[in-house]
Order: C-alpha cells, then sequence, then structure tokens
C-alpha cells in the first residue's frame, strides 16, 4: 500500500529546510560538528512520522539523532514534528540504507535503531531486508565494539529470521522478547506500535552488540541467501496484513 502524496509537500519541506541535510556524503566523519555537545551519535533507518524520532531526541538531548526516511511524504510529519517539539538535536536524510558507508565514517555511529522494516518476504527479495547479511555488514563498519544494534517488528518470522543472520554474523544478541509489552509499555514507541499494542498484538525486540568477532565488509562476500521466504506457518499472513494497514492513511 503506497502512502498517499501529501498536501503542499514542498513548501512543507522548505519550511523544515534546516533539519534537512541535502548533501550527507559533506558530513562523513564530521557529523558531531552539527551539535558540538553531543556525547553520542545515534542513527534511525525508516523514521516514518517521527514520534520514536522526536521522543528518543527528547529523553535523550546529549545525542544527536540522524533519521533516514526514503519517503518524503512520511518524512515531512516527522520533520514538522521535530520542529514543532523545538528539538535541536535531529537531522534527516532523504536517501537509501544502502548508501550509509557513502554518508559516515567508520565507527562513526554509536547506535542504530530499526523499527518496523519492511519484511520483504519473498526469497528472492531477502537480500533487501534491512537485517539481510550485507546490511548487517555495513552496520557493522559504522560501529564500534560495543555498539549496538536496537531492532523492533511485529512481523515474528521476520524477527526469527534475523536471529539467525545476527547470529551467523556474530553478533551478540541481547534483550531479546516475542512480546516486548507484555508487562506494560516499554520503551519509546512508534506510532504504529502504539496502535498494534493497544490492539492487542505482540512486538518482537533484541539488541545486538558488535564485538571483536563481528563480520564487517572487510570479511569478503556475504552469504547468498536461500529458502529465505517467510511465507511459513509463524504468523506471516497476520504480518504481512498488519504492514500494509500501517501504510492507510
Amino acid at each position: 500500500m503506497r502512502m498517499r502524496k501529501r498536501r503542499n509537500l514542498e513548501p512543507r519541506m522548505e519550511r523544515c529546510g534546516e533539519l534537512l541535510i541535502a548533501v550527507p556524503e559533506d558530513l562523513k566523519g564530521n557529523w558531531r560538528s552539527l551539535y558540538p555537545d553531543c556525547d553520542k551519535l545515534l542513527l534511525e533507518l525508516g523514521c516514518g512520522k517521527g514520534r520514536f524520532t522526536a521522543e528518543t531526541a527528547r529523553l535523550e538531548p546529549e545525542k544527536l539523532l540522524i533519521a533516514v526516511e526514503r519517503v518524503p511524504a512520511a518524512m515531512i510529519l516527522a520533520m514538522e514534528r521535530v520542529k514543532n517539539a523545538g528539538l535541536e538535536n535531529v537531522r534527516f536524510i532523504d536517501a537509501d540504507a544502502k548508501l550509509l558507508e557513502e554518508m559516515f565514517a567508520a565507527e562513526e555511529v554509536d547506535r542504530i535503531y530499526i523499527n518496523f522494516c519492511d519484511p520483504w518476504p519473498k526469497s528472492r527479495d531477502a537480500k533487501l531486508r534491512l537485517t539481510a547479511p550485507s546490511f548487517l555488514r555495513i552496520y557493522s563498519d559504522l560501529l564500534p565494539v560495543g555498539g549496538q544494534i536496537h531492532f523492533k517488528t511485529d512481523n515474528r518470522p521476520l524477527f526469527e529470521w534475523s536471529l539467525e543472520q545476527f547470529e551467523a554474523e556474530h553478533w551478540t544478541l541481547l534483550e531479546c522478547t516475542n512480546d516486548l509489552h507484555a508487562n506494560g509499555p516499554v520503551g519509546v514507541m512508534t506510532d504504529y506500535e502504539a496502535k498494534f499494542t493497544a490492539a492487542g498484538m505482540k512486538i518482537n525486540r533484541l539488541v545486538a552488540e558488535k564485538t571483536t568477532e563481528t563480520l564487517g565488509s572487510a570479511a569478503g562476500p556475504v552469504p547468498r541467501l536461500k529458502n529465505a521466504s517467510l511465507t511459513d506457518a509463524r504468523g506471516h499472513l497476520e504480518s504481512v496484513a498488519a504492514f500494509a494497514a500501517r501504510e492507510e492513511k
């Protein structure tokens, strides 16, 4: 389901222009210059409407959060949310995650958030999942040892598949759960996460930490992804329906 075109998108983007980094490659290795007092650089892949973005930035004012989003119609809502909240420690990039190494230097990022990404359920599209080995090696290059990836999804098959990829790439797995909010709300939620949790849907979450054994781009070719379809009996159809529903406006 495509996100509908936002009314007056261009002038709205212009009004939030100070938050958008037009040429992120120019800041490679020097992102902290945007917010000199920051102690850590956080990267969010796919910020959507920005509830998580704005609230995380508010709760961690000493950190600089860079939000990457490929859909301008979603990003403008996040940008307006941040601007209206008066937050100074957030910037946005309109780009694809596969280009991250062109925009960030080795070990420049301290933490990466991946929230409710597209599951790409067909086996032939598995390489497009943001937790595929090729992406995990990019993240490994950007993070120092001890740097973390925080991953959340409502899609159980994607979560189980992702666990396998993290383990194969030698990440240390922490805080793994298939029902994050079982005992009440935990942490900052996205807009969709709040709706799904209210409807009784379970949220999967893990934290993956880079170690000295974690594979990066220097490790050589990534493994071929075979039989990577998510169309199994672990809830795929329900997850796909939920993913489509959250794109409706």
